[in-house]
């Protein structure tokens, strides 16, 4: 997994509109990249309407969000549109920057063991170089773990 002091992967994703977000345009501001399993399940709707509830203070605090999860541009889209979040979903089928960041990993749930996304927030300063990473995010404070630096 990414650590504090390791710079932003390169990576291009598509958002819910469909179009390319390169990474190497997200340098200079402060960037929140969180990671979460599945859109429009309750947890993930828990931490990502936290978020967006929370924006203007964390746009206020310098951040830029950016979401990303395996989910197709479809389901990133209706997720985006039915909550009107204010930042970008990645959809990232493959597994590529979800690899980069390795959030790519064993689970369990109720005994059993499986491969998944571990829901994971990882915070840039301006140059691109991580300066924390939140590996125990709690969906209903999501916001305040980020803003509590």
């Amino acid at each position: 997994m990414l650590k504090v002091g390791d710079k932003l992967p390169n990576f291009e994703g598509i958002n819910q509109e469909g179009e390319t977000v390169n990474s190497e345009n997200l340098i200079g501001k402060k960037l929140v990249v969180f990671f979460y399993p599945q859109a429009n399940t309750p947890t993930c709707t828990v931490e990502a309407c936290n978020l967006s509830d929370n924006y203007s203070h964390l746009e206020k605090a310098g951040f830029q969000l950016l979401g990303i999860s395996g989910d197709s541009v479809k389901k990133q889209k209706n997720f985006h549109s039915k909550f009107a979040f204010p930042y970008d979903l990645i959809a990232d089928e493959n597994r590529e920057v979800i690899e980069k960041f390795g959030v790519w990993q064993e689970k369990k749930t109720f005994g059993k063991t499986y491969k998944g996304i571990v829901r994971t927030t990882f915070i840039f300063d301006e140059k691109g170089i991580c300066t924390r990473v939140i590996d125990k995010v709690t969906s209903k404070t999501a916001a305040e773990q980020i803003l509590e630096e």
